[in-house]
């Protein structure tokens, strides 16, 4: 693993056996804010009025989306319910190492770094709004009794893990998605496209994060 400073000055990993850095070169706090935070989690509250929402993560990697949905709810009356989905959990110092703590507030760096282990193995209370699990687990060994408001879905480019971006992956995400349920990523191909609507999910082109024109948004009907 290597540390790369990207475009915001934020940092990000290059994972040289996948071949890609687990956030955008452009910026790593700035695309997680945009894709996940402002056109996903806001939108999605904004449009429910909500003050529980259950997040489902595709390629948990960091932390970083979660810790930025720390920070986008500690001024506000809404609680998480934030599971993660990571194949390959990164160790816990580099975790510290990458700098987010600048992002977030103190106590809530704090408590993440100190449950995350223990969150690999069962949900943890990091504050009073906000509990994690991170479910160390293949993508398609997941298995879940809880339906999510949204999914924040960043895994890896299709062109370095195809697989992830399947048919037959995307409908195993679909499972756990509620009616009215949001999905989100940093992508928008025609097969991503086509592939969400064949699973009942309506389509929308939103403006990329720095670096991409555009991005999805898919809503389930």
């Amino acid at each position: 693993m290597e540390f790369v400073t990207t475009g915001d000055g934020s940092k990000t990993l290059f994972n040289e056996q996948i071949g890609e850095c687990y956030h955008s070169k452009h910026g790593a706090v700035q695309e997680s804010k945009h894709v996940f935070i402002h056109t996903g989690l806001d939108y999605y509250i904004q449009q429910h009025q909500l003050d529980k929402v259950a997040i489902l993560e595709v390629g948990f990697g960091t932390g970083l989306n979660f810790t930025q949905t720390l920070a986008y709810i500690a001024d506000k009356q809404v609680e998480i319910d934030y599971v993660g989905i990571e194949g390959f959990p990164l160790p816990l110092d580099v975790i510290q190492e990458i700098g987010y703590d600048a992002f977030v507030s103190e106590e809530d760096w704090k408590n993440y770094i100190s449950h995350y282990k223990d969150a690999l193995t069962g949900t943890m209370q990091i504050n009073k709004q906000a509990q994690l699990h991170i479910n160390h687990t293949l993508l398609m060994n997941f298995n879940s009794n809880k339906i999510f408001d949204i999914v924040y879905f960043d895994a890896f480019a299709a062109v370095h893990q195809p697989e992830m971006w399947s048919d037959e992956a995307l409908a195993h995400v679909a499972k756990f998605i509620k009616p009215g349920g949001v999905f989100v990523t940093y992508a928008i191909t025609g097969n991503l496209k086509r592939s969400m609507k064949a699973l009942g999910f309506t389509i929308e082109k939103a403006p990329g994060a720095p670096g991409k024109r555009e991005m999805l948004r898919a809503t389930k009907i």
